[in-house]
This record gives C-alpha cells, structure tokens and sequence, in this order.
C-alpha cells in the first residue's frame, strides 16, 4: 500500500517536471534559478527530503499502534497522503549545515505532522463538536509554546483513545525547539502564527455561511493590523504553517536579532503565508467545487479580479523576501513554491494555464 501512494508521488512530481521542461514559460522560470538554485534544488531532494521521509517513516510506525481505529485510519492518512507537506515544510533546513539539519528536520516533521492530522479530525470526523476545534488545536500552540502546561486535547471531543500519539507529537516539537540555539529570540512570534492557526481551525469548520459571517468578522476585528486585504486572503495566511517554519529556521542561527525577527515575520504573514494557501486554493478549484466546500478563490468577484489580486500578493512576497536575513532560503522557498503549485497538473487539467503563467511571471 505504502508502495503504492510512493509510486504516485513520483508519477505526481514526474508529471510535474515534464511539465516545466515543455511549456516555455515554465522552464524560463526554471533556468532563472542559475547554477545556485539547481545546487539548492540538488541539495532540498537529494538530502533534505530523504531526511524528511525518514523522520515520517518513524511516526508512521507510532500512528500504526493508536488504540482507536478511527484515529489511527486519519493519523496514517495524514502521513500517507500529505507526506508532501512535511518535505516541503522541511525545505528551509536546505540553507543549513552539519547538525543544524538534522535539528530543523527533526522538529518539522512532528510539528507538521500536527497540523495535518488536526486537520483530518476536523474535517473527516463527523462527530467532532465545534468546541472540539479550537480545543484540539491548543496541542499546535503547546509544542511551540513549552512554557505552557499539556493538556487533555480530546477533552471536547472526540472521546477516543489515540495512546498518546497527539501528546507524544507535541512533546517531539518541544524536544527539537529546547535544541535551537535561539529559539527565545522567536518564540513570541511563534505562538503567535499557533494562535491564528488555532482561530481559523475553530471557524472554517462551521457550517457555511455562518463560518462566511464570522470569518469576516475575525478579520474585521484584525483589519487594523492588516490592512487592504479581503477576509479570505487573511483566512488564507492563518492557515499556513509557512510563518512557524521561517521562524524556527531563524532560530537554527545564533547570529540574529530582533530585527531580522520582525522584519522576516512581517514578509511570512500575511503576505507569503496567503500566497502559500491561496495557490492551493487555485488549483484546487474544480475538487472543491465538485465537493461543494469553501474555496477562497471563488470567493473572488471573476477569475480576472483573482489573478490581478494574487499577482499583487506573488509580486509583493518576492519583493519582500529579498530583503531578508538569509534572503537565498526565502527566495527560494517563495520560488520552489509557486513553480510547484502553477505547474502542477491540476492547473493544466482545469485550462488555467494563461492564469498561471501569469502568476509565475509576478515573481520578477
């Protein structure tokens, strides 16, 4: 079985590959990388992704012994068939060396692992209660805050028996975090991105236009701060792990200050965080509609409004990344990401292809 979903990932990125090497625009895309970002590309799957897969291959064998059928079916399918985000979520520790490597893998790999299996729970159990939501997603908020006491993340619900494999998850991020050299310096910020993930999880799971209505009222309470974006391009920069990772690999270095801290936060959220999730969200069209849920890119007036507005979004992340403490990883990161995403086959399948060329093309 595992076999299997292994082999269409590597039909998936095969596809993907092929792709870029015949359509102009994409493989244009591809050669402006240079000599430098091949060696990057060489280093994130020939070194970083083995690490990755390793570090998952080990929680797999945990999730196998959760004592409830229900939660060991959702904790092994987010492993199985998100394996994806944790190597991608790993692609930062590209840009490190010696142990420091190792550090960074061994803290993605649970942290995101937490993400994808609470997300499962949300989505995929039915009986899962709205407190549940908010309650199930404080283990996030836990694992990056270890001042803060465990807790019983099952108490609303569901009332199943995973043997510890949540709290275990949440005491492997502390573990890896208690190692950074400087994970004090962004702590803060941190816990921070947790709780705005934890807020959208215990909205976006309400049912339909009450979770609209209260989305846009969450961001109304936060438009201050952010200001000039619709609610739905804020929702989408909660809901990305992109902002934790950033700090975590600021973390990995000695050598920083609260500046590059600010200033690396502030380029991750809202702006590279909502180009993260949006993306998803625009290859993701037809699936979501087909199954009628909430895409974030129809929330959009045309298709023309959202490409104008995202190519905003792409053009502002790539300015901003440039001017960062260890600007190559960012850039990188942002670059690998929307090639991955606009030249995935979804977008091709759904005769997007115009659009994200042009999407691709706000990179500079």
């Amino acid at each position: 079985m595992a076999s299997d979903r292994d082999a269409q990932i590597w039909r998936d990125l095969s596809t993907t590959i092929v792709t870029v090497l015949r359509r102009p625009s994409r493989l244009w895309r591809l050669i402006k990388l240079g000599p430098s970002g091949w060696a990057y590309m060489a280093r994130f799957l020939g070194v970083v992704v083995p690490k990755a897969s390793q570090r998952l291959s080990a929680l797999r064998e945990k999730a196998e012994r959760i004592p409830d059928p229900r939660l060991r079916a959702e904790a092994l399918a987010s492993i199985d068939y998100k394996a994806y985000h944790v190597q991608g979520g790993a692609i930062l520790a590209t840009f490190l060396s010696g142990d420091a490597v190792d550090r960074y893998v061994d803290i993605v790999v649970p942290l995101e692992t937490i993400y994808d299996y609470l997300d499962n729970l949300c989505d995929r159990l039915g009986d899962v209660p709205p407190a549940a939501f908010a309650t199930l997603h404080e283990a996030l908020v836990d694992a990056l805050a270890p001042e803060r006491p465990l807790r019983d993340y099952y108490r609303d619900g569901p009332a199943l028996d995973d043997g510890g494999y949540l709290r275990g998850l949440v005491e492997a991020v502390r573990a890896g975090v208690a190692k950074l050299p400087n994970y004090a310096a962004v702590a803060e910020r941190s816990a921070e991105a947790a709780f705005f993930y934890r807020d959208l999880q215990s909205l976006k799971h309400l049912p339909p236009v009450e979770r609209e209505r209260c989305c846009e009222q969450w961001y109304a309470d936060n438009r201050e701060r952010f200001p000039d974006l619709y609610w739905w391009e804020f929702a989408a920069a909660c809901g990305s792990s992109l902002p934790v990772f950033a700090m975590l690999f600021l973390a990995s270095d000695p050598r920083i200050d609260a500046r590059d801290v600010a200033t690396t936060f502030d380029a991750y959220f809202p702006t590279v965080s909502s180009v993260h999730i949006m993306l998803d969200y625009f290859i993701d069209q037809a699936e979501d509609r087909e199954h009628s849920e909430l895409n974030f890119v129809d929330c959009y007036a045309t298709m023309t409004e959202a490409v104008d507005r995202l190519r905003g979004l792409v053009g502002t992340a790539a300015t901003r990344v440039r001017t960062l403490a260890h600007a190559d990883g960012h850039k990188f990161l942002l670059n690998a990401m929307c090639l991955f995403y606009l030249t995935h086959p979804k977008v091709f399948d759904q005769r997007l292809d115009a659009e994200s060329a042009a999407l691709l093309g706000a990179l500079g």
